[in-house]
């Protein structure tokens, strides 16, 4: 049972954003320090990715663990309010994410997949920018 109220949680479902989550202004502020300059959300690029790096054809793609259904993770619960919809909701997701993986790499794109929960350890994922980044 839920225990908050459907105005309560319309609410909540309203306020969660698409975009400049607080995820991608870190991922932003780590890619800027590194040295590297980027595009937000470009039409121009298949799927819209989060980052995208034109001229090194390469994207990244900030998801959250519950919305895209990170394996493994404890961040991604299902609601048992309607669970059939999530379902249907979540496997489209993810469905669509993975369209947008084969059309970028089929386009000679390079794209990374950076999870909300990836964010904690801020040495590790400066590492793992570099390191997409920084290959040819």
């Amino acid at each position: 049972m839920d225990v908050l109220t459907s105005e309560q949680r319309r609410q909540n479902m309203q306020a969660i954003r698409a975009k400049d989550t607080g995820i991608e202004k870190t991922i932003r502020r780590i890619v800027w320090r590194l040295g590297y300059r980027y595009r937000l959300n470009s039409k121009s690029v298949i799927g819209r990715p989060d980052l995208a790096f034109i001229s090194r054809r390469k994207a990244i793609f900030v998801h959250g663990c519950f919305w895209h259904r990170h394996p493994g993770c404890r961040l991604t619960t299902t609601p048992k309010t309607n669970p059939e919809k999530w379902q249907k909701k979540f496997t489209a997701n993810i469905a669509r994410d993975t369209l947008v993986q084969q059309k970028l790499q089929e386009a000679g794109w390079k794209s990374l997949v950076i999870w909300e929960c990836e964010i904690k350890d801020r040495a590790a994922l400066t590492e793992r920018l570099q390191a997409f980044l920084s290959e040819s």
